[in-house]
């Protein structure tokens, strides 16, 4: 814990490090990508602004933004996939939400400490340019939570 000192006021404030930025995208299982395609651009008023397929993981993505916020749809490529079992247990629906970080090695291990479980301690590349990890949901009251970090090339 780190203490900052204002020498007008005479107090002591913690200075918090900014763990989680922000909401990165809510993720959502389809059966048909397409289809859920249509669907999403008629409610946004707009198409999808990236389709994308992780093949590492077994599913075809597509992105939509709507305000500061993007909705992640995903379609499983195989009967092996996550998103596959998700589907075939669950249905239809929000399968995870992200968080960016700054930093997701430092975030793996602060959550490690705190008791969350990593499903995947090594960040493995995901969708929209992204390094991603997630913790299982026993240890999220029961939400599949993906954490995220922009993938920064160096030119």
């Amino acid at each position: 814990m780190e203490f900052g000192y204002n020498s007008e006021i005479f107090i002591f404030t913690e200075i918090k490090k900014i763990l989680m930025n922000k909401i990165e995208h809510i993720g959502i299982a389809v059966k048909n990508i397409d289809d859920s395609n249509e669907l999403f651009s008629k409610l946004f008023g707009k198409p999808q602004y990236k389709t994308e397929a992780v093949e590492s993981e077994g599913v075809k993505t597509s992105f939509f933004k709507v305000g500061n916020n993007k909705i992640e749809l995903l379609e499983a490529t195989n009967e092996d996939s996550p998103i596959a079992k998700f589907l075939n247990r669950k249905g239809e629906g929000v399968h995870h939400i992200a968080f960016d970080v700054d930093d997701i090695e430092v975030e793996v291990k602060r959550l490690k400490k705190e008791g969350f479980i990593v499903l995947n301690d090594i960040p493995k590349k995901g969708a929209d340019n992204k390094l991603v990890v997630f913790l299982h949901p026993k240890t999220t009251n029961g939400v599949l939570i993906e954490l995220c970090q922009e993938i920064i090339l160096n030119e």
